[in-house]
C-alpha cells in the first residue's frame, strides 16, 4: 500500500508538472519555436499539392539584363503597360502587381499615362499599396498614385507578416485595406469573399509545396508573347513581382523562409513575397486555408493531455511506459496529420514535449525507485551476506521473494558462555556497546570473511550457514575456518570483558529461503539439521569444549583441519546417535597437539568397547598432557558412573543426554 500511495503521489506530481509545462510553453514566448515547428512539420507531413490556378511573372536578374532596366531605379512603366496588354490578350483572368507605384515615374513621365490606359483597357488589373508601421502599433497606408489607382480595378495591401523566424504563416489581416490576395479573389468571384465572417477570420497559410510550387516565368520571356505566354497564363490569375536575386531593382522585393525548404536539404529555402501572395490567393479560391483552435481551446487540450499522460506514465513501469509513449506519439501525430489533410493544425510539438518530458520523469522516478530499492536490498542483504555477496545478489530480486527450497548447507550456531551471568547488573549502554563490538568482529572477521550468510542474531547467539544463497563446493571447510577465526579472535577482552564463544556445526539438508514476505525479508533455514547444529552448540557446555561439529561436517571438509573424535551422542529430540568431533586448529597445529589427541583417542576407543578401567587410564593420561581438557573430565565422570552402576542394557558406546 505504501508503494501504491507513493506512486499515486508521484503520478499526481508528474501530471501537474506536465500540465504546467504545456501551459508555459503555449502561453509564453519560450514555446514559440515549438508552435512554429508544429505548423512547419505538419505542412510537410501533409504533402505537396498542385497549384495551377495562379502563375507568377518574375522581375528577375535575367529580365534586368535583357530589358536593360537599371538595378537601382524603378522599371520603365511602359514595359509594364506592354506586359498588361500581352497578358490581357493571352486570356489572363486577373493581373496582380505586387509592385507599389507610390511615386510618379521619373525615367519616363509619359509611361504613367500609358500604364493607366493599359490598366483601364484590361479591366482586370489589381495593384499594391504599402503599409508603413508607425509607433504604437498603427500603420500608415501608402497608396499608388491616383492616376494608376483610379484605372486599376482594385488595390490591395502587399504586406506580409512573418514570424520571428521569417516564415509567413498567417494571411495578412483584412483590416484598413484588403490584402492583394483577397482583392484578387474577390475580383474573380471567389465565394468566400462575400462572407464578412471569413474576411475577419484568422487564417493560416496552406503552402502547396517548396519554393517554386506556383509556376513562374521570367518577365523578359513573357514580353515575347506568343503561344508560350498564352499557354502559361490563359484562364489564370497572374501575379507580377520581384525575386530576391534581382539586385537594386527599385521595386518592392521581399523574401521569406518556406516550411518545405526548411525541412528539405538541397532545395530552395526562401520563397519570394509574390509567391506568398499567390499562395494566399489560391487558399481563398480553394477554401483550403488552415485553421487553428483559439488559444484558450488549445490550452485546455494541452493541460488536459498533460494531466492524463503525466498521471498514467509515472504509474507504469519503464517498459510499459515506453510502449505507451510510442503509442501516444503515434496517435498524436497521426491525428494531427489527418487534421492537416482537413486544413486544420495543432501545436503537436508542445504535446510531444509534454509526453517525452513525462516519460523522462517516469524514467527518472523509476531509476530513483530502483536505486532506493537496490540500496534497501543491499542494506537488508548486508545483514546476512558478506560485502562481496551483497554486490552479487543486490540486483537479484528472486532472493528476496517468499519461498524456500531444500538445500545442503553447513549450519552454524554460536553462543557466549555465561553471558546471562556476565550481563547482570551491567549498564545497558555499556552492554549495547559490548555486543556491537562483539558482533562486528564475529561477522566481519569470521563469518563474512569466509562468505558465510548470517541468518539472525538471537540475543548473544548467531545463526549462520554456508552454501546459500551462493553455491560453495567447500562450504563445510569454510564454516570450520570461520570457527577457527572465532577461536583466534573470540576469547578476548571486549570493553574490558572476556568473551568465550561456543560453536556448533552440522552439515545437512535444510529448507532455505525467505520465510517472510516481499515487505519483510526473513531469509533463514528450517529443519531438523538446524536443530542438530543448535544441540551441538549446547553440547559444548557439557563437554567443556568450544567448537563441536558433526561427522557430516567432518567428512564435508572439516577433516582438512585438526580435529578429534569425541564419540557418539544421543541428543535430546533425536533418536539416532550423532557422531561428534571437536575442531582443534589449523593444519600447522597438528604436531603440537598430536600426543594428547592420540592418548585421548585410545581412551575413547577403550570406553566405547566397554573396558572402562583402561579408558579411565587413558583419560587420566590425557589430563596429564592437557590438564584443562574438558572431554577427558566428562568421560571420567561417565566411567565412574558405569563402573558403579554398569552400562545400560544394549549399550553401543554412545552417550545419552536428556537435557539440551
Amino acid at each position: 500500500m505504501r508503494k501504491i500511495q507513493q506512486r499515486h503521489v508521484a503520478a499526481v506530481a508528474g501530471a501537474l508538472f506536465t500540465a504546467a509545462l504545456g501551459f508555459v510553453l503555449h502561453f509564453f514566448p519560450i514555446g514559440r519555436g515549438l508552435v512554429h515547428a508544429s505548423y512547419d512539420a505538419l505542412q510537410v507531413a501533409r504533402g505537396e499539392r498542385k497549384a495551377d490556378e495562379a502563375v507568377i511573372i518574375y522581375l528577375d536578374e535575367k529580365s534586368h539584363q535583357e530589358l536593360k532596366q537599371p538595378l537601382n531605379a524603378p522599371w520603365d512603366r511602359a514595359l509594364h503597360a506592354r506586359l498588361v496588354d500581352l497578358l490581357t490578350a493571352a486570356g489572363a483572368k486577373c493581373i496582380v502587381f505586387d509592385v507599389v507605384f507610390s511615386d510618379p515615374a521619373l525615367n519616363n513621365p509619359a509611361a504613367d499615362e500609358t500604364l493607366a490606359k493599359a490598366f483601364k483597357a484590361s479591366g482586370r488589373v489589381i495593384i499594391a499599396a504599402d503599409l508603413v508601421p508607425l509607433s504604437g502599433g498603427d500603420a500608415q497606408v501608402i497608396p499608388p498614385i491616383d492616376l494608376l489607382r483610379s484605372n486599376a480595378v482594385d488595390i490591395g495591401s502587399a504586406e506580409a507578416r512573418p514570424s520571428s523566424d521569417l516564415v509567413v504563416r498567417e494571411h495578412t489581416p483584412e483590416e484598413e485595406l484588403p490584402s492583394l490576395s483577397w482583392a484578387a479573389a474577390a475580383f474573380v468571384g471567389a465565394p468566400v469573399t462575400t462572407n464578412e465572417a471569413v474576411r475577419a477570420q484568422h487564417r493560416w497559410m496552406n503552402y502547396y509545396g517548396p519554393p517554386g510550387t506556383v509556376k513562374g516565368m521570367s518577365y523578359a520571356d513573357s514580353m515575347k508573347g506568343g503561344d508560350a505566354l498564352d499557354k502559361f497564363c490563359r484562364g489564370k490569375t497572374v501575379f507580377i513581382g520581384s525575386r530576391i536575386l534581382t539586385k537594386f531593382a527599385g521595386e518592392r522585393k521581399d523574401e521569406y523562409r518556406n516550411p518545405f525548404g526548411f525541412f528539405r536539404s538541397g532545395g530552395a529555402m526562401f520563397v519570394p513575397g509574390v509567391e506568398i501572395q499567390a499562395t494566399a490567393y489560391l487558399n481563398l479560391m480553394r477554401g483550403d486555408w488552415w485553421s487553428r483552435l483559439p488559444d484558450a481551446g488549445e490550452r485546455v487540450i494541452i493541460v488536459g493531455l498533460g494531466l492524463v499522460i503525466g498521471f498514467l506514465l509515472v504509474r507504469l513501469p519503464p517498459l510499459r511506459a515506453t510502449a505507451l509513449v510510442v503509442v501516444a506519439l503515434a496517435m498524436l501525430f497521426g491525428v494531427c496529420i489527418f487534421a492537416a489533410t482537413r486544413f486544420s493544425w495543432f501545436v503537436a510539438f508542445i504535446a510531444a514535449v509534454q509526453i517525452l518530458t513525462s516519460f523522462g520523469i517516469t524514467i527518472i522516478y523509476s531509476s530513483l525507485q530502483a536505486y532506493v530499492q537496490k540500496r534497501l536490498a543491499e542494506q537488508t542483504l548486508a545483514l546476512y551476506l558478506s560485502p562481496k555477496l551483497v554486490k552479487k545478489f543486490a540486483s537479484d530480486p528472486a532472493l528476496l521473494k517468499p519461498g524456500a527450497r531444500k538445500q545442503a548447507v553447513t549450519l552454524f550456531f554460536s553462543d557466549i558462555a555465561d553471558f546471562t551471568k556476565m550481563s547482570e547488573g551491567m549498564d545497558s549502554d555499556r552492554l549495547a556497546h559490548l555486543m556491537n563490538d562483539y558482533f562486528e568482529v564475529a561477522v566481519a572477521q569470521c563469518i563474512h570473511k569466509t562468505d558465510g550468510t548470517v541468518v539472525k542474531y538471537i540475543g548473544d547467539a548467531i545463526f549462520a550457514f554456508w552454501n546459500a544463497p551462493e553455491p560453495q563446493a567447500d562450504h563445510a571447510l569454510r564454516a570450520c575456518e570461520a570457527v577457527l577465526h572465532f577461536r583466534d579472535t573470540g576469547v578476548r577482552e571486549v570493553s574490558g570483558v572476556k568473551l568465550h564463544t561456543r560453536i556448533g556445526l552440522h552439515t545437512g539438508v535444510a529448507n532455505v529461503g525467505n520465510f517472510g514476505s516481499v515487505e519483510r525479508v526473513d531469509y533463514t533455514a528450517l529443519g531438523e539439521s538446524v536443530n542438530l547444529a543448535s544441540r551441538l552448540e549446547g553440547l559444548n557446555k557439557y563437554l567443556g569444549t568450544s567448537h563441536l561439529m558433526s561427522g557430516e561436517t567432518l567428512r564435508g571438509g572439516g577433516d582438512k583441519l585438526v580435529t578429534r573424535a569425541l564419540g557418539r551422542f544421543r541428543l535430546k529430540g533425536f533418536e539416532t546417535a550423532v557422531e561428534v568431533h571437536e575442531l582443534i586448529g589449523w593444519p600447522q597445529e597438528a604436531e603440537a597437539t598430536r600426543a594428547w589427541r592420540e592418548v585421548f583417542a585410545n581412551g575413547l576407543k577403550q570406553f566405547q568397547s566397554g573396558d572402562f578401567a583402561a579408558a579411565a587410564m587413558g583419560f587420566q593420561k590425557t589430563l596429564e598432557l592437557k590438564p584443562d581438557d574438558g572431554p577427558s573430565k566428562f568421560f571420567l565422570e561417565r566411567v565412574s558412573e558405569f563402573i558403579a552402576a554398569g552400562a545400560p542394557a544394549g549399550w553401543g558406546g554412545e552417550i545419552q543426554l536428556k537435557e539440551k
